[in-house]
């Protein structure tokens, strides 16, 4: 998602530095005008904001740490964005960092997948100061169009571990109404049609159950993805003290997709769990 989203701030004029861990999408990005660095210290000594677009927490550690990190290249004044799903305890911490240096630290994943990158038409879910908005607003409003400040930093992450789960227990729940309709004999395609009329109307059942009736399961978001942001969802679930047995449920489905093979298949690729059941 970070390609398409670099070349939306490019083409809206921004001056952009790119890095990547495979040499790929840089190669790509420069041919289109961008100018490349060899490290993430290098973007973030010459960029005033320096945006991370990773898997995961790990590698969000990985790129902001060491030598050749993030906070390496950073100064005072200067602004760091994670816009991937990263845990909310480590998000903080980071955000102490940056502060230490004199520096801003924002948290602002995304919804809406690739084709909302490429379109310029994400869902932004924002933790950040009030004093660093004026800063970073031009920037997602090049990248999206639903941009929400929802409150400090780390507000954010609440945010998109919120719709993660809610999006997993959708789609796990699709997967079973629409297998449910085919084992008792009526086509699932004319259920999922009836029912993008009615109250069981979402993205979910448009995007991610036309691909299960089709049996099209080539990778728009990966399994291995999900599951690893329903287990983000259950640890925080654990820290703050409930007990989301639905989610621990919702759960079984994606462990059983990494055990048989199938992380990278897209997430509609969950009916294949339920039809095992």
């Amino acid at each position: 998602m970070g390609k398409p989203m670099a070349r939306n701030l490019h083409e809206a004029g921004a001056e952009v530095t790119v890095t990547s861990r495979s040499p790929g999408p840089a190669e790509e990005l420069a041919a289109l005008g961008m100018n490349t660095a060899a490290t993430p210290r290098d973007v973030a000594s010459a960029s005033d904001i320096t945006m991370i677009m990773v898997t995961d927490t790990p590698s969000v550690d990985k790129v902001l740490h060491g030598d050749d990190g993030v906070f390496a290249g950073l100064s005072a004044g200067k602004t760091i964005i994670d816009m991937g799903t990263t845990k909310v305890r480590e998000t903080r911490a980071w955000a102490e960092e940056a502060a230490a240096l004199g520096a801003h630290y924002v948290d602002a994943p995304v919804s809406g997948g690739t084709g909302g990158a490429q379109d310029g038409n994400l869902t932004i879910m924002v933790g950040a100061g009030d004093d660093v908005l004026p800063r970073v607003m031009p920037v997602f409003d090049v990248l999206g169009q639903n941009i929400t400040h929802i409150g400090d930093v780390g507000a954010g992450q609440v945010t998109k571990t919120a719709n993660q789960a809610i999006v997993g227990m959708t789609l796990a729940a699709v997967a079973e109404g629409l297998t449910l309709a085919d084992k008792a004999g009526v086509d699932p395609a004319k259920v999922r049609q009836a029912l993008l009329g009615g109250f069981a109307e979402s993205r979910v059942l448009d995007l991610h159950g036309g691909r299960m009736v089709d049996r099209a399961f080539e990778p728009h978001g990966r399994a291995s993805v999900h599951h690893k942001d329903i287990l983000q969802a259950l640890e925080l679930a654990e820290q703050v003290g409930i007990d989301l047995v639905s989610l621990k449920t919702n759960l079984e489905l994606w462990q059983k997709m990494m055990d048989r093979g199938w992380a990278n298949l897209d997430q509609a690729g969950i009916i294949r769990a339920v039809e095992e059941e």
